[in-house]
Parts: structure tokens; C-alpha cells; sequence
């Protein structure tokens, strides 16, 4: 059977299997996790998982096909030198995990540790399959020198990997002309979801008495919603008092853009609600009649799932090319260029007094969901075909003896 470690980020993936293990989706999320596919794949191709991640609550748990650890990184800071040596650390814990356990692939999802530190695993016959969800760089600013030594060093394990994952088409698109000629094969995946998650959402009302856009996700000011607040302000001082702003999510900025908000007079009309449950959620999707994601430039999205999620209770969504997920819902989009506060609050009182124009970005809405909901599209689906190549390349051929050779080794010099 193959062997497969999935490095999967932060995520509660212990009890995300729990739930997966007698056949419920973990309730905690919206979309179809990342985890869960990795459990559906092994046990459809009958692959032995391990799967890490840094949740911050260590745990361990094993069953006969899977291995369940969180590992949290012991170096945690905002400090830069202390970030890349936790990332160095962990990368290193992952490297000997993968050794140690005989992994026959490992799955990176990025942010778990720098990339070059696991450059040895292919040349001992370990097939390296990192998962992009966000770009590997700001497309809209200029690398610092480490970051640009970084990147250099990267490139010796993806010159060698086996596939990338990649959840969005600009992602590939910066790995290729970084790569030159020597990038690597590149599979394209979405976030999927299950449409019964949507199917209570109720349709936007058509009493135009109180306008509500929504905003969900972190509340960080390279969120853009401070941007927000601004374009509150304009709204407040043209006389506009029939647009109201919801935001949900928790955040470093969320004190201050509540106590900003109070200071300006707008407590009532714009309502920071913190985090939102998914019984929450439902009711402000349904009291929404659009969803906006203003995410600025210093920021690095891989796709922005609250765009696809916009999409999917039929509200048009407000956002720029920051966020890639723009690409695939034009229809449904306003776009406006990034960082521009006037923009946004331009393309709301289109949206707000136009009627035509909404509804026919509402139709746009119905003519790309079904993107979302196609499982062949899902990261499951090209983790499977990704593995399944490397069975067929295998051909029920023993393990590499190089790699057994280097993990005999290994297990000499550092001792489980």
C-alpha cells in the first residue's frame, strides 16, 4: 500500500476526522475540507495517510490506515528572524517524520515550513506534491532579499517534485514564469462545496428599504475593511442611511475598527459581529443582498473563497483582481481596481440603485456555480490522479533501496 503524508497547515484535522470517521462533514466548516479529501482518497486507492498539522493543541491518534498528529510549531512570533527559524525547525520535524514513517509521497501545503528544507526527499525517491493555496508572492510589490534568496532555494524542490496543486490558475501562472522551462507538471483545483450547505439561504429581499452588504472573513486592515468603514463614512455624510454593513470574522484589527466605527457614529449601521457559527452565517447570507471582498494589494490571496461563496447564495460579489477567484465568477463580479475605496462605494450604489444591473449580476451568479459543486474540479480529485500516477509508476515495485538505506541510517543517528 502507499504511503502518503499530508503536511496539512493549521486545521483541527483530528476532529475533522472524527467526524468523517462515522460519516458526518466536520460542521465547523462551509466548504468540503481539504482533511476529509485526504481521508476519502487514501481509502479509495488504499493508502496508508499521516497527516500533521500545526494546530496549536498537540494530539496523536492513530487507527489502522490513518495517523492523525497535531504538531504545533514550538517557535511562534511576529519577530522575522524567529518566523523563518520556526519554519527551518518544522520543516526539519517533517522531513525526519517522513523519513522515519517510510512515506512513499508527501503532500506540502504551503505555509507549513520553506520548501527548500525538504529539497532531500526526492532524491531519495520520495515524491514531493506541494499544495498551493496561496500565491507564492505579492504580485503587487517587490520581494525583499530574503524572500528573493528564499524563492531561489525553493527552486531545487520544485525543479524535482512531482506535481503542484494549485488552487488557482494564477498560482500556476507565477510558479511557470518563475520556473522558466523547468516547471514542474501543475494540476488546477477549487474549493468545492455540498449544495445542501446553501439550500436554506433564502433569496435576497426585494425591500430596498435597508441595502446589506456582507463581509465575512479575517478583520485585518490588508483585509480591506477599514476601506469599508471609509466607504461608511462617504455613505453617512451623502445621506445615505439605507446601506448597512455587516462584517463577520475575528481578527487582530477587530477592536480597533469597532472602536473607529463607534467614533464616527456608524455603531448601527456598521456591525462588527466577530466570529459567526454556521447557524449565524446563515442568517446574515440571507440578509445579505451583497457580498464584498475588498481585499487590498499588501495582502496574498491564493483564491478568496468568500468569492465563490458570494456566488453560491446568489449575491453579487464586490472585489478586484486581488483575489483570484475573480477569474473564474466575472459574471457574478464588479470588479473594482484594487485599493480604491471610491471604487467600492461607487460599485455599491450600482449595485444599491440600479435594479437591472443587480439582477443581471444575480443571474450571472446562477451561470457559474456549478463550478463549485462538481467534485471532479475538488483537490481530492487531482490528489487522487496525482497518487494514482505514482502507483502506476511504482508498478508494485518494492520501495526505493536508496531510501531504505538512508532511513536505516537515520534511525541509527536520531532514535525514535
Amino acid at each position: 500500500m502507499l504511503r502518503v503524508l499530508y503536511a496539512a497547515g493549521p486545521g483541527n484535522v483530528l476532529g475533522t476526522y472524527q467526524h468523517w470517521a462515522i460519516g458526518e462533514e466536520d460542521p465547523s466548516q462551509v466548504s468540503v475540507t481539504y482533511s476529509s479529501q485526504f481521508f476519502n482518497v487514501c481509502r479509495q486507492i488504499g493508502a496508508f495517510g499521516y497527516i500533521i498539522s500545526h494546530h496549536s493543541e498537540a494530539k496523536l491518534s492513530e487507527s489502522e490506515q490513518f495517523k492523525i498528529e497535531h504538531r504545533p510549531k514550538s517557535i511562534e512570533s511576529k519577530s522575522s528572524l524567529h518566523y523563518h527559524l520556526g519554519q527551518l525547525q518544522y520543516g526539519l520535524s517533517l522531513l525526519l517524520s517522513a523519513l522515519r514513517w517510510q512515506a512513499d509521497a508527501v503532500v506540502i501545503a504551503d505555509g507549513t515550513t520553506h520548501w527548500f528544507v525538504l529539497s532531500i526527499l526526492p532524491l531519495l525517491g520520495v515524491k514531493i506534491i506541494p499544495s498551493l493555496h496561496c500565491m507564492p508572492w505579492n504580485r503587487y510589490a517587490p520581494q525583499n532579499k530574503v524572500n528573493r534568496l528564499i524563492w531561489r532555494l525553493n527552486r531545487f524542490l520544485f525543479g524535482r517534485c512531482h506535481q503542484a496543486l494549485v488552487v488557482s490558475q494564477a498560482i500556476g501562472e507565477q510558479i511557470k514564469q518563475w520556473m522558466g522551462k523547468e516547471y514542474p507538471p501543475i494540476q488546477e483545483f477549487l474549493p468545492v462545496y455540498r449544495q445542501s450547505e446553501f439550500a436554506s439561504i433564502a433569496p435576497p429581499s426585494a425591500d430596498r428599504s435597508l441595502f446589506n452588504v456582507l463581509y465575512v472573513g479575517r478583520i485585518e486592515a490588508d483585509k480591506g475593511v477599514f476601506d469599508l468603514l471609509e466607504v461608511a463614512k462617504r455613505f453617512s455624510a451623502e445621506g445615505r442611511q439605507d446601506i448597512r454593513f455587516d462584517l463577520c470574522g475575528d481578527g487582530s484589527a477587530l477592536i480597533a475598527l469597532q472602536q473607529a466605527a463607534s467614533e464616527a457614529g456608524l455603531s448601527d449601521s456598521f456591525v462588527c459581529h466577530g466570529h459567526c457559527n454556521k447557524t449565524q452565517m446563515r442568517d446574515r447570507f440571507s440578509q445579505s443582498h451583497v457580498v464584498i471582498a475588498p481585499t487590498r494589494t499588501e495582502f496574498v490571496e491564493g483564491f478568496c473563497k468568500v468569492v465563490a461563496e458570494g456566488v453560491l447564495i446568489g449575491r453579487p460579489v464586490i472585489t478586484s483582481a486581488v483575489c483570484p477567484a475573480i477569474d473564474y465568477v466575472r459574471p457574478a463580479v464588479v470588479e473594482v481596481q484594487p485599493n480604491d475605496v471610491k471604487g467600492y462605494g461607487d460599485a455599491l450604489l450600482k449595485l444599491c440603485d440600479d435594479r437591472a444591473f443587480y439582477e443581471d449580476k444575480r443571474k450571472g451568479c446562477l451561470d457559474v456555480q456549478h463550478q463549485f459543486y462538481t467534485p471532479i474540479k475538488s483537490w481530492g480529485s487531482a490528489l487522487k490522479s496525482t497518487l494514482l500516477s505514482i502507483c502506476e509508476a511504482r508498478q508494485g515495485k518494492p520501495a526505493f533501496v536508496k531510501r531504505r538505506k538512508a532511513i536505516q541510517i537515520l534511525m541509527r543517528a536520531f532514535p525514535v
